[in-house]
């Protein structure tokens, strides 16, 4: 096995197809960030609830063209001098959720907004396809 001596992980006891430290990481911000998902006639609707988080450590983004991705960071809070934290409930550390958007849905029509500690993305529908019309073919004498 060939290791890379900066790494800083040891993979020489993990089975070949153990998840990566990576992969766990993204698991668990996964299932720490509930959402709620709302469809409406022309828009999709994410819900996410962010206390205490401001909108610049929040990150909305659209991968490999119908993943929506909603991810970020609450940091912890500095220690001040003579401070002593008795119990820490809050969540701390990174969180994402992705979604595998429909078909229908608009990827360059999302927007995002966050207000009293919600976060509400909303991806436009695209309209529907017209019915396609009969067609009436020539028959010619051959």
């Amino acid at each position: 096995m060939i290791t890379n001596p900066d790494s800083l992980e040891d993979h020489s006891s993990q089975p070949p197809n153990a998840p990566t430290r990576t992969y766990i990481r993204d698991a668990k911000a996964m299932a720490s960030t509930p959402a709620d998902v709302k469809e409406y006639p022309n828009s999709y609707m994410f819900i996410i609830d962010m206390p205490g988080l401001k909108s610049g450590d929040i990150k909305v983004s659209v991968e490999d063209e119908n993943v929506l991705v909603i991810s970020g960071e609450r940091k912890q809070e500095d220690v001040k001098e003579g401070e002593k934290c008795v119990r820490m409930e809050r969540r701390v550390g990174k969180f994402m959720r992705k979604f595998v958007l429909p078909e229908n849905a608009n990827t360059d029509k999302v927007s995002a907004v966050c207000q009293d500690g919600v976060l509400n993305v909303s991806v436009e529908k695209l309209p529907p396809p017209e019915p396609k019309k009969p067609r009436t073919i020539e028959v010619r004498v051959g």
